[in-house]
């Protein structure tokens, strides 16, 4: 399976077994490890084999449903514990809040418009010592979003991800609490460039 997904080049890749009870295994890799959590290969593989479903993973089972005209994906929370960055890279602006989530770090900035501009160094990134870093902010007023962030994961082989559904379960314990409401709308604004509800 590694040596696929490095072949296949992508952030994620997939891969389903069908169980005997008609659940499913899945596991998803990135070129150049296996991870715990793919937010948008469970997507795609639950659009793949329909819904409901339920997938058993490294994270967990996961529960996919029909919420037509979207597939709604029950995921787990990460938790969040506040922490100082073992450094502050020359090209990120100084942060309103730093910590750990999961096996990534956590830094909100100041403005959305910090998190979009940023142009992260990977080398840099690997140098802070985790598996990867979301940044992320407040969305802009009258952007329609409440927060955006991007994610950096060059220790997993993956220099930016452009979309990254698992960031979200840590991002929405940090933000829900923070902003006072329960159903988030971020955007990830990389190049590419995502929603996420």
């Amino acid at each position: 399976m590694q040596d696929i997904a490095a072949e296949m080049n992508l952030s994620e890749t997939a891969f389903v077994v069908p169980r005997a009870s008609g659940d499913y295994d899945l596991r998803w890799f990135t070129p150049t490890t296996e991870v715990n959590l793919c937010g948008h290969a469970t997507l795609a593989s639950a659009h793949v084999v329909g819904t409901p479903a339920v997938f058993h993973t490294r994270s967990g089972p996961l529960g996919c449903e029909s919420g037509a005209p979207r597939i709604l994906m029950d995921f787990p929370a990460s938790p969040i514990q506040e922490e100082a960055l073992p450094l502050v890279p020359p090209w990120l602006p100084e942060p309103a809040w730093t910590g750990l989530a999961g096996e990534d770090w956590l830094v909100e900035l100041p403005s959305a418009d910090e998190v979009v501009d940023l142009e992260a160094a990977p080398s840099d990134v690997s140098a802070l010592g985790r598996r990867a870093l979301i940044v992320t902010a407040r969305g802009s007023a009258g952007s329609g979003y409440d927060i955006v962030s991007r994610f950096f994961a060059p220790n997993a082989g993956i220099p930016e991800d452009p979309v990254t559904g698992s960031a979200h379960c840590a991002l929405a314990p940090y933000w829900g609490p923070r902003l006072g409401i329960e159903e988030l709308i971020g955007y990830q604004a990389s190049r590419r460039g995502a929603s996420c509800t």
